[in-house]
């Protein structure tokens, strides 16, 4: 029987990227949604097999200026409460982490660019374990604190709080290795202004990307395919 991963979508150029061969190999069939359009209360939060929440250029602290977030967290809060198996990157981190009764707010730094995170002693014995000495790509200035239940797997240098997990059915990540070739043009493309604002050079970016790209592409499918294997050992 085909297995079902419903990934929570926020803009059509942050999308699952290399996330979504992985998937497809394990054996899911992929349902992408639009949060800001999909009717999120109609759908049962504990339906899928697997749930993936994808990044935002928008704050989970918005939730007065758009109503989505406020509906998504909600919906959310009541997958996690049912311990179903969710994925979450950069924003999806950020919403679970808020969906868990921790607090998002904007951070002292905006990173942008390849970045090392450190695994934690915990994180080392977990799928992000793959990140050690793999530089990843970071795009946000927004942090949050580690809800009570989970546990802090990786951190980096201007942010405590990379990636937690909330037992084996749970994984959180605060950075970008889903990032492929073409979505990273088109970013650097959106976020022209982004870019220049922090100093940085688009040019010299997709440089450092060419260069870091191939070990985080693999990484980034070997921490999937780790936490998928993890939840078919506890199902």
């Amino acid at each position: 029987m085909s297995k079902r991963a419903l990934v929570i979508e926020h803009d059509p150029s942050i999308s699952l990227g290399n996330l979504e061969p992985v998937l497809r190999e394990a054996g899911y069939d992929i349902e992408v949604v639009d949060a800001r359009t999909a009717d999120l209360e109609l759908m049962d939060a504990t339906g899928a097999d697997v749930v993936v929440v994808l990044g935002n250029d928008s704050g989970v602290y918005e939730k007065d200026r758009l109503s989505y977030i406020a509906t998504e967290e909600t919906w959310l809060a009541s997958r996690l409460e049912a311990q179903r198996p969710t994925l979450g990157v950069c924003f999806g981190a950020q919403i679970m982490a808020s969906a868990l009764g921790g607090e998002v707010y904007k951070g002292d730094s905006t990173q942008i660019g390849y970045r090392e995170v450190t695994p934690t002693p915990e994180g080392s014995q977990s799928p992000v374990a793959v990140f050690d000495g793999v530089p990843v790509v970071q795009w946000h200035g927004d942090t949050f604190t580690l809800p009570e239940q989970a546990t802090r797997l990786a951190g980096s240098s201007d942010y405590a709080n990379e990636a937690f997990a909330v037992g084996d059915w749970a994984l959180a990540i605060q950075f970008h290795p889903e990032v492929t070739v073409e979505m990273y043009r088109q970013w650097l493309a959106d976020g022209r202004e982004s870019v220049t604002n922090q100093g940085l050079s688009e040019d010299e970016l997709m440089r450092e990307h060419m260069e870091l790209n191939e070990r985080m592409q693999a990484a980034s499918a070997e921490m999937l395919r780790s936490w998928l294997h993890g939840l078919e050992k506890t199902q």
